[in-house]
């Protein structure tokens, strides 16, 4: 099966949802989808292709980042320290720059324009280094502060997120 179409079964829930997985390895496959996804919007030469993988991009990484906060934000944040709090502040405020950037390159008319090709690069390393920091940060937290149980109870929540979130046009 293609990234793609797995990709569009997993977020219209019809594979990929363990609900009695770890929270982290729901988060890793979303991680390991949308680099993909990023990866071929890069490289692609064909300005249907970019359209269609932005649009997959989107619908991917927008419910992922929502429920996220929702769920695994919220719950670091409530663990009260500096530091996870500030793991938690950088974490939104990439967030908040992945927006802005999908709604940037959905405005842009031309696919194949060096802007769009700049955009597309630029969200791509904004994602990569969001995701370092994040694997080691706020996952560290989670490892830290929760049990496999509770792990297993944010996922359940996580995907259930998920699928409320209403994807912005």
């Amino acid at each position: 099966m293609s990234v793609m179409n797995r990709l569009k079964k997993t977020f219209s829930g019809q594979v990929g949802e363990n609900v009695d997985a770890d929270i982290l390895d729901s988060l890793k496959q979303d991680h390991e989808d949308v680099a993909e996804m990023l990866e071929k919007l890069v490289e692609s030469t064909s300005a249907a292709e970019r359209n269609s993988l932005l649009t997959s991009i989107k619908t991917a990484l927008v419910p992922h980042l929502r429920a996220e906060e929702k769920v695994v934000y919220e719950a670091v944040l409530a663990l009260k320290g500096k530091e996870q709090q500030t793991h938690d502040e950088e974490g939104y405020i990439d967030h908040g720059l992945g927006d802005k950037m999908l709604l940037s390159l959905g405005k842009m008319s031309n696919p194949l324009s060096p802007e769009f090709s700049a955009g597309a690069k630029v969200i791509k390393e904004l994602v990569e280094h969001h995701v370092e920091e994040e694997e080691k940060n706020i996952w560290s937290d989670v490892e830290d502060n929760f049990s496999d149980e509770q792990r297993v109870a944010m996922n359940r929540k996580f995907l259930a997120a998920k699928k409320r979130v209403k994807i912005p046009a």
